[in-house]
């Protein structure tokens, strides 16, 4: 045996003793286990939701996919269920009809948030589940690796095709001791964020062990793996055990419980330890998950609004916390509290049980179970307000309102909030007594349908409103890209940026519309200047396209002819993206460099140095060559000079 074969079996070992390995390894269908090379992997499930599944299923159409080939897909309709006209109607009826033509089961608007209904009814041990949302690692907080992608990957996975990253390393997050009261699972993601930061993920999966994985539920979890995509983690999962069996057992699927655990020997290649009974409530600053504190160190700043729920904290513990925090008290009358929760089943678990009768009379304004607020739908803060939410993301924006100041934090810091007006440190409130879950969550059925079979999908025709358009493929690469950089940017650029949501997410099925608002809050002009030069360049700083998976955020800019975007690094499933749509995704060798470019230079590469890993950009305005990189394999080289993946696969089936 060669000395190579020996790395890669010594690699393929190691890998294989954590749980990540084990579920890679039982899914793998191309490549081999070391970390950052390309494998392909058997997806199982796949999930979609209305903000990324119209386009996904458009491309399903571009791509000749009649028929979901997975053993489970689901779309679901959660993030944009007001139908202020006819648009989000539309979309949701082109879903039902998509849902019965291809085999899915359709989860309709109102039924929940796609994580948290997925975790209850039909996330399994491992097994991999492909989502486009960035958060559906949730799922791993079950045991199923759950990995967030853009849409055409997606519907590449329903027709059956496998799933290409690159092999993850893995980080070992060891857990010991319990969590004291009044601190909670989200103080223990906000702590790995304290240590990570919003990019210190990257190319990783983490993976929690140790004596306090089962001090914490299943939901407790969930919340944990949900915001390790802050991380910029690839996925984060816990392992199957007796915890996960009673969970799953409280929702009526103990049949499909299997134990999942790492070796006993197992190596990471790189371990955090978190002691939870040394953790104090924490809260994350505005504009950053990242940018994380003790709720101490910005105790008393007023408060004006608090939002509890969103995929990170709306199951059935999360709300009966704030329900017996709430109990017979008031809200502050300066401060607005609102209730999102995540399941048509939790929703009618509190009615019955009284919860939800606590939660009004305290002040509690009871919204949809949906993402709502989360991704801007609906009560947007007043202007210049503190916004203290238990969501996942507080970019500057998000919320609807440009200048709030978004917190986040824990249910038992915002319960805090809301009855004080001020941030509070939770554990000032007395101690929570022990939430009693139940010992079953009946799934509600009213808003989950099932497809026909095959033969009446067969006759099912999809319906289209005036507000869907269909995908416009981009042509081929010339040998020579050249234009004018259109915009720089610095770190940390969000999807959200790039490609707001909130008020524009009516426009998600139609390109030519949603791209008039490409890169609006950073620059309103950006639209214009792209159409008038033709298209051009982006220029970035470190992880750019953080945030959202939402693919948009690469087809919207694509479409106004942006030909490359030069950064100091990309986000996992934004680079992915821009591959997708036949975006250039190049790095800067030397990171000084981006110094060196200005708004309206003139860039140009050559399409024939992509084969190679490195090339020259030349700065035509200042007469400079400026050696940048990139990351793609050589299949991906192809599909970009090709136009990106949808052309390239769309062609070669034609």
């Amino acid at each position: 045996m060669d000395d190579t074969k020996k790395i890669q079996n010594s690699a393929d070992l190691k890998l294989q003793k954590t749980l990540t390995g084990k579920i890679l390894a039982q899914h793998l269908v191309k490549g081999v286990l070391i970390p950052g090379e390309e494998i392909g992997i058997k997806i199982d499930q796949t999930l979609t939701q209305d903000a990324t599944g119209t386009v996904a299923y458009l491309e399903a159409e571009v791509l000749g996919i009649d028929r979901a080939r997975t053993e489970l897909s689901v779309s679901y309709i959660d993030h944009n269920t007001l139908k202020m006209d006819f648009k989000n109607a539309d979309d949701h009826v082109y879903l039902q009809s998509v849902a019965a033509k291809y085999g899915l089961i359709l989860s309709k608007a109102g039924n929940g948030i796609c994580h948290q209904v997925h975790l209850e009814r039909f996330a399994q041990p491992g097994k991999t589940l492909l989502g486009s949302d960035s958060h559906t690692p949730t799922a791993g907080g079950i045991g199923c690796m759950g990995i967030g992608a853009g849409g055409l990957d997606v519907a590449l996975a329903i027709g059956g095709e496998p799933f290409f990253l690159k092999t993850p390393k893995v980080i070992g997050i060891k857990l010991t001791g319990k969590l004291k009261p009044m601190v909670a699972a989200k103080d223990v993601i906000l702590e790995v964020l304290r240590i990570l930061g919003v990019k210190g993920g990257v190319g990783k999966a983490l993976e929690y062990f140790g004596p306090g994985v089962k001090t914490l539920s299943v939901p407790e979890r969930a919340t944990i793996t949900n915001m390790g995509a802050e991380t910029g983690a690839t996925t984060s999962i816990f392992p199957s055990d007796e915890v996960t069996l009673e969970f799953m057992r409280c929702v009526g699927r103990e049949d499909q419980w299997v134990r999942l655990e790492a070796d006993n020997d197992v190596e990471y290649d790189e371990i955090i330890e978190i002691e939870l009974d040394k953790l104090v409530p924490l809260i994350a600053k505005p504009h950053s998950p990242g940018d994380v504190v003790p709720v101490s160190e910005v105790e008393g700043t007023k408060v004006d609004q608090v939002c509890i729920g969103s995929c990170t904290n709306s199951s059935f513990k999360d709300l009966v916390t704030a329900a017996y925090m709430l109990k017979g008290k008031r809200v502050n009358p300066e401060v607005s509290l609102t209730v999102s929760p995540g399941s048509m089943s939790v929703y009618c678990e509190l009615a019955e049980r009284g919860y939800l009768a606590d939660l009004i009379a305290a002040g509690a304004r009871i919204l949809e179970c949906t993402c709502g607020p989360c991704i801007g739908q609906g009560q947007a803060p007043k202007s210049g307000a503190v916004s203290v939410r238990t969501f996942n993301r507080n970019f500057k924006g998000r919320s609807g309102t440009a200048d709030a100041q978004v917190y986040l934090s824990s249910v038992e810091t915002a319960v805090s909030c809301a009855l004080t007006g001020v941030i509070t440190d939770p554990r000032a409130m007395g101690e929570l007594r022990e939430i009693p879950m139940p010992e079953k969550l009946r799934m509600q059925n009213a808003l989950i349908v099932e497809p026909p079979g095959r033969e009446e999908a067969e006759k099912v025709e999809l319906i289209r409103g005036p507000n869907i358009k269909p995908i416009e493929l981009r042509g081929e690469l010339p040998e020579i890209v050249d234009g004018r950089v259109l915009i720089k940017l610095e770190d940390n650029i969000s999807t959200d940026i790039i490609m707001p949501a909130g008020i524009y997410l009516p426009l998600r099925s139609n390109i030519p519309e949603y791209a008039k608002h490409v890169f609006e809050p950073a620059d309103p002009d950006f639209y214009r200047r792209a159409k008038e030069n033709n298209g051009g360049f982006v220029i970035a700083g470190e992880n750019y396209g953080q945030g959202s998976s939402r693919e948009h955020a690469a087809l919207c800019p694509s479409y106004l002819g942006v030909k490359g975007v030069i950064a100091k690094s990309f986000a996992r499933i934004h680079l992915a993206n821009l591959i997708n749509f036949g975006i250039i995704p190049l790095t800067f060798k030397n990171a000084e460099d981006y110094n060196r470019i200005d708004p309206d230079d003139e860039l140009q590469i050559r399409t024939a140095d992509l084969d190679n890993g490195d090339l020259v950009l030349k700065n035509l305005t200042k007469g400079v060559e400026i050696p940048v990189q990139h990351t793609m394999t050589s299949s991906e080289v192809i599909r970009i000079k090709a136009g990106g993946s949808l052309a390239y696969i769309s062609r070669s089936n034609s």
